[in-house]
Order: structure tokens, then C-alpha cells, then sequence
């Protein structure tokens, strides 16, 4: 008897370990015929429409195609799809029913990475691409002092970002981000923290954190960093640093360069197990770098013990808070009022399947109403800046703005630093900069 075609599953979703290291894994016809499969799968269901750009690109080819359906649509089409998809997962999280362990076997996002991962291997990736996901090198660069302030200057120059624009492909109405000399790494050094000896375990913490800063936190907002080293010792929580990192690779895992994803591992893990072997848990202010060592580097290296041991003990820095307030370990003496608060979860966030922390504890904070802003906020670090995409990330971004203008709020903000400017870009003058949750934190604590 031939088994039924299920309409989504009740059983729990699985992960199948990316098999990178393979050679098929960069057969351009098996990728192509198995686009061909997915595409024809997603053309029948469509449920996903509603979020990246992917889904409508590729329904649209479709639907202009001669025949209607995915075999009418010429393969060299394939990549304006690849192109769109910015490895949020929020198909494979909430919208598609064909997961696995279902039959059909959908992973759209590691499908398009598979992609993204042929075509850098076919030296098909733009120098602009390759600049924009080399965050370490562009942050030592820009973050030297004086070299800093003429960069930022620069940047806000209309007749630089027009020539920008032409030369490298970064749209001049794109938010870039500030770099600054004074980087989070030594705003975190410079201060003794609290006696490690005196640290309090509290169900899966051991109450003792490791900082990593991330490049963002490091070179473009080292107030971020800063901010939550301030609030954990609030909360009697000892910080410290990993005594080497780099970036966390997800900007290169995006652009299908896997092999400097290993390269930037092989770095930051054994410094994390360092500590971790130690007694300390790895925290991190930025989403995506997070999510990067919970899911991404598991799924790239799932027979590497030391890649699963930092997935169990690496926390965004509101689980890390939760998880402690669950125990009755959180410092709850706030000082001052957050007001109204439009609070953005951004999608590698949501992704982490830890619940919405970041809102549960700014709830705690009296006389604070906050709303929850699910939407995203079509950024991804570099697909914003990029000028052929940039229009199409507003449009994604518009409900938010929506939102936040029709709120009027006392604070806005993302836990995603770049989704919160990507929200800023499209308010009205006068409205003022976001405001990082840990920063709300931080004020809300009187510190």
C-alpha cells in the first residue's frame, strides 16, 4: 500500500548536517536539477510569499513563464532567486510545511547556501561582495584613529556615496555604519571585573561570561559591548574576553565562501573552549553571530565536539538574563522607566527558538508598555547596502516603519544593531536613532 502525501507533519522538525566537504555538494547540475525539484514544490504551495524576496521573484518567473510552471522558466533564472535569499530561515522556521522529516525534504535556505557556495566556487561573486563580508579586515582598516573620523565623515558626504555608488555598488541612501578607534574589545579591558571566585551558578549558567564582541559590537558600535558588560556586573555576573577572536563568519557563510567560514571556526572555538573549560559561558550582543556557533557551525561540522560544546554554551545575552531570573538571580532594581518601547525581534533571533526574552525582561521594567515588532526588517548586513537591493529591502522594512511612526515611541530598536538602523532609514527627520535593547537595559538600571 503506497504510503500517503502528508500536508505538513506533527513530528518535530530536524536539521540534516550541511555536507559541504563533499564534492557532489558542488555539482552545479545536481543543485540546478535540485532547485528544480524545491522550486516546483514551493510554485504549488506558496505560503512563504510574504517574506523575502526570494519567493516572489521566483513566482513571478513562473508566472510569465510559456507554460506556467517551473519547467517554463529558463535555469539561468535559478540565481535572480539565490540572489534575494539572505539566510533569515524564517521559511523553514514558520512557514513551510514540507520540512523535514516530511517526505519531501525542504530546506530552502541550505539549498539556496548550496547555490551561493557553486557560484563562489565559480569565481562568480563580485569584489564588492567579497569587500562588504571581510568585517575584520574592513574594521582594523577603518578603525584606525584618525583614519576612523575621515571615513565616517566621508560617508555622510552625498557626493562620496554617488561615487560609491558607481565604483563599488553600495546605494547612497543605504545607512552605513561609523567605526571607531575606541573598540568594544578595549572598552571591556580596561576595567577589573568582578572576583570570578565569587561567581553564582544558576541552572544552566555557571554566572561567569565571556564577551564575544563581535565585529560589529568591536568596530561599529563598541557602546553595545560596553552596555552589557555594565548590565551583567549589575547583576553580579564577572566578564571577561575570549584572548582572540575574528568574525564569526556569517557574513562569508552568506556570500558561499565556506571555506573561510572553517578558516574564522578554527580561531574562535579552540578560544572558546579555552574559557569554557574554565568555568565561563560565551555571550554575544549581535543575533546572527550567535546563531552562527547554536546552528550554522554545528550543522557545518557535526562531528567536531568542540563546535557542539560551544553551541551549548553560547546565550544571547537576554536568555543568559532569563535563564538567571528563572532562578531568582536577576537584579530587578530599576530605576528609571522605559516609557513606550516598539521593539523589533530580529529573524536570527527568532530563529534561536529561545522565546522572546529581550521582551520579557524590558516588561519587567515599570511603567514600560511595549510592542512587539515580528516583521523583518529585510537588512541582513549586506543586503541593504547593496544598491541593486536596496529599494527592495525598504519595501520589506515598510511595515516597520509603519509601525514605529504610528507608535510614537519613547524607545525603538532591534537586538539586530543593523535592523535598527534599516527602521531608522525609513522614519521621518527628526525621529531619533534607535536605541539597542542592552542600552534600554542599561538606562532602565539607572547606570
Amino acid at each position: 500500500m503506497a504510503t500517503p502525501i502528508r500536508e505538513g507533519s506533527l513530528q518535530a522538525p530536524t536539521r540534516h548536517a550541511l555536507d559541504w566537504k563533499n564534492p557532489e555538494f558542488y555539482n552545479e547540475d545536481a543543485v540546478m536539477h535540485e532547485m528544480e525539484r524545491v522550486f516546483d514544490l514551493c510554485h504549488g504551495c506558496r505560503r512563504c510569499v510574504s517574506l523575502c524576496n526570494s519567493f516572489p521573484t521566483l513566482f513571478d518567473l513562473v508566472d510569465e513563464s510559456s507554460t506556467m510552471e517551473v519547467d517554463g522558466v529558463d535555469k539561468k533564472d535559478y540565481w535572480k532567486v539565490v540572489d534575494h535569499c539572505y539566510l533569515c530561515d524564517l521559511c523553514y522556521m514558520t512557514k513551510c510545511p514540507y520540512i523535514p522529516p516530511h517526505e519531501w525534504n525542504i530546506d530552502f535556505p541550505h539549498l539556496m547556501l548550496r547555490a551561493k557556495a557553486v557560484k563562489f566556487k565559480k569565481g562568480d561573486t563580485k569584489f564588492r561582495d567579497k569587500v562588504l563580508s571581510s568585517t575584520d579586515m574592513v574594521g582594523k582598516l577603518a578603525g584606525i584613529p584618525v583614519v576612523a573620523g575621515i571615513v565616517n565623515k566621508v560617508n555622510q558626504n552625498p557626493a562620496f556615496r554617488q561615487q560609491l555608488d558607481k565604483v563599488l555598488g553600495v546605494h547612497p541612501q543605504a545607512k552605513i555604519p561609523s567605526y571607531h578607534s575606541d573598540k568594544g574589545r578595549a572598552r571591556v579591558a580596561r576595567y577589573k571585573t568582578l572576583d570570578e571566585s565569587k561567581a553564582v551558578a544558576a541552572g544552566r549558567t555557571t554566572g561567569k561570561v565571556a564577551i564575544f564582541a563581535t565585529c560589529y559590537g568591536n568596530y561599529n558600535e563598541p557602546h553595545i559591548v560596553e552596555d552589557l558588560r555594565k548590565v551583567f556586573e549589575y547583576n553580579a555576573i564577572p566578564v571577561t574576553l575570549l584572548n582572540k577572536e575574528q568574525c564569526c563568519g556569517m557574513p562569508k557563510l552568506e556570500l558561499g565562501d565556506l571555506e573561510s567560514v572553517a578558516a574564522a571556526k578554527d580561531v574562535n572555538i579552540p578560544a572558546m573552549m579555552k574559557l569554557i573549560n574554565e568555568g565561563w559561558d560565551i555571550v554575544g550582543p549581535v543575533p546572527s553571530c550567535v546563531l552562527m556557533f547554536k546552528q550554522e557551525l554545528p550543522l557545518m561540522f557535526p562531528d567536531d565536539a568542540d563546535v557542539q560544546t560551544v553551541k551549548g554554551r553560547i546565550f544571547d545575552p537576554f536568555e543568559y538574563l532569563m535563564l538567571r531570573h528563572k532562578e531568582g538571580k536577576l537584579n530587578t532594581d530599576f530605576k528609571k522607566p522605559l516609557g513606550k518601547v516598539s521593539y523589533h525581534t530580529a529573524c536570527h533571533l527568532r530563529v534561536q527558538n529561545i522565546g522572546y526574552k529581550t521582551r520579557e525582561l524590558l516588561e519587567l521594567v515599570p511603567d514600560t508598555k511595549l510592542e512587539l515588532l515580528e516583521r523583518c526588517s529585510g537588512h541582513d548586513g549586506t543586503y541593504a547596502v547593496k544598491s541593486e537591493f536596496h529599494d527592495i529591502s525598504m519595501k520589506i522594512c515598510r511595515p516597520l516603519f509603519g509601525k514605529v511612526k504610528q507608535a510614537k515611541p519613547d524607545y525603538y530598536g532591534s537586538d539586530c544593531p543593523m535592523a535598527g538602523h534599516q527602521i531608522e532609514n525609513g522614519l521621518d527627520e527628526g525621529m531619533p536613532p534607535p536605541t539597542h535593547p542592552l542600552t534600554m537595559l542599561r538606562i532602565a538600571y539607572g547606570l
